[in-house]
């Protein structure tokens, strides 16, 4: 546990007296599991916790039953061996292009990261790419990620594994257009319907389901006219109305609108699994733990009730994995700030609130015996020249994370010099503590007292091996390595 406080967890439901639970029990069956749940674990971090731990403290003590990697990590799927755990593993979009050029970088990319580990991991899926069909990306990866995809595939026929998982590829919500916010009305967008027919024929030839990225709190943030309830799985008096077809929340209405894209190219029939649902807990405005908890245990009991959807009832996701399971500080902020704060975990592994991913009623296990660097923090020495003092700051966040400062943030309200410290500090933690990164041509102070205020805390780091923080970079490196080799033979 990290020395000094935290956040504490936002309020459960109260109990209630022993005989009328025993009463309500007996005349209300519960929900069946919603079985196909699981998380996504990302490594988008200056200090991670190590993957041994994650797995020994946060997966197994909570009965987490399916997890997907947004990479190739050793240390992750060694930990992962024997555990039970199914796993879906990520392809960076970075390695596109040269799986997409080189069947013979494919097939080392499974071997190195599927074959090496498939006896004792228990592997589902290959998630070619991250996002590929994101708008902000353009045409920059959508011309390599059918053929990447068909190479992957190509070396799991080889290696004899394609009877035991199968090759996905996530598509942003955006990869289809709904303006109106009617299911109805979506369709895919003009510019990837080509290579959004040939992904779906792919699927289809190997019976894969179509992979859907939702950003709940993106998509409030756009569409003004919603209330947040439609959001958190809250009876609305006013259910959204599409014909004869009424949505009470964004979760259903959401899928519709994938099944109507699908059923406009011509795959009606097509299996839909959700990659990522979750909701941020800081970063923005309604980033907050109680309404996270809100929104995920809203989207597990709904999961759980199996009663589908308006034009696919009965039926629910083949699998959908909660966004995420720990804080990133380094994963991408395109989208905004409270990207950084998706996890159901902090960064050390400590629950931000309650959710059901596989424990039941039962309370989150936390990380125990967290190897933290010393209870040390940078601030700004306010008896120092301050007129230089707004480039520092600038430099600091430039360089770590400042989101929490973000409006609506947990730190929006600490005002000047607060906020000053925050940023200090966070380049401080993410430089290991050494004394220069404590320096700030001489504005900063190193401090044992925590200087923490109310919801805001300022971090404490722990200690992160190298191989923790590198661990997917040496096979991305590999891999293009073989496509430069491979690009160099072919101009010959």
């Amino acid at each position: 546990m990290r020395p000094g406080r935290r956040h504490p967890l936002p309020p459960r439901a109260p109990a209630l007296p022993p005989l009328l639970l025993l009463l309500l029990l007996l005349a209300v069956a519960p929900p069946p599991q919603a079985a196909a749940v699981g998380v996504n674990w990302g490594f988008a971090a200056s200090h991670p916790l190590p993957a041994a731990q994650v797995v020994r403290d946060l997966l197994l003590p909570n009965s987490v039953p399916r997890v997907r990697l947004s990479a190739a990590s050793p240390d992750a799927l060694a930990a992962l061996a024997g555990t039970g755990v199914a796993v879906t593993v990520g392809v960076p979009n970075e390695l596109l292009r040269p799986l997409a050029a080189s069947r013979k970088a494919a097939a080392a990319w499974v071997h190195d990261n599927v074959t090496r580990y498939a006896p004792g991991v228990l592997f589902e899926y290959i998630a070619v790419g991250d996002d590929p069909f994101l708008l902000n990306h353009g045409q920059q990866f959508q011309p390599f990620v059918v053929h990447a995809a068909a190479n992957i595939q190509q070396a799991l026929d080889d290696a004899k594994l394609s009877s035991k998982m199968k090759v996905v590829v996530p598509c942003s919500s955006d990869a289809y257009q709904n303006a109106s916010t009617l299911p109805s009305k979506a369709y895919f967008r003009p510019d990837v319907n080509k290579t959004m027919a040939e992904l779906l024929t792919f699927l289809a030839n190997h019976s894969s389901p179509f992979m859907i990225e939702l950003n709940p709190i993106l998509s409030f943030r756009q569409k003004k006219n919603i209330s947040l309830d439609y959001y958190l799985f809250q009876l609305m008096s006013r259910p959204l109305s599409d014909g004869r077809n009424k949505y009470e929340n964004y979760f259903d209405a959401s899928i519709d609108a994938v099944v109507t894209a699908l059923t406009k190219a011509g795959f009606s029939n097509m299996s839909i699994m959700v990659g990522r649902a979750g909701w941020p807990t800081d970063g923005a405005l309604n980033a907050t733990p109680a309404i996270a908890q809100s929104f995920m245990t809203g989207l597990v009991n709904h999961l759980a009730r199996k009663s589908g959807t308006p034009l696919r009832p009965k039926f629910v996701p083949t699998e959908t994995y909660l966004y995420s399971l720990l804080d990133e500080d380094q994963q991408s902020i395109a989208s905004g700030s409270y990207e950084r704060h998706s996890g159901v975990f902090t960064f050390d592994g400590q629950a931000k609130y309650h959710v059901n991913l596989g424990q039941g009623p039962k309370a989150l296990k936390n990380a125990i015996d967290v190897d933290y660097l010393p209870s040390k923090w940078c601030v700004l020495d306010d008896n120092k020249d301050l007129s230089n003092v707004s480039s520092s700051f600038s430099a600091a966040c430039s360089n770590a994370d400042c989101t929490a400062l973000s409006p609506g943030g947990s730190c929006t309200g600490i005002g000047w010099p607060g906020n000053v410290s925050f940023a200090f500090n966070s380049y401080y933690q993410q430089h290991d503590q050494s004394g220069e990164s404590c320096s700030f041509n001489g504005l900063g102070l190193i401090t044992t007292v925590d200087p923490s205020v109310d919801n805001c805390l300022f971090a404490l780091a722990i200690h992160a091996s190298a191989s923790t923080s590198l661990h997917p970079a040496f096979s991305m490196l590999w891999i293009l390595a073989l496509w430069f080799f491979h690009l160099q033979f072919s101009l010959m």
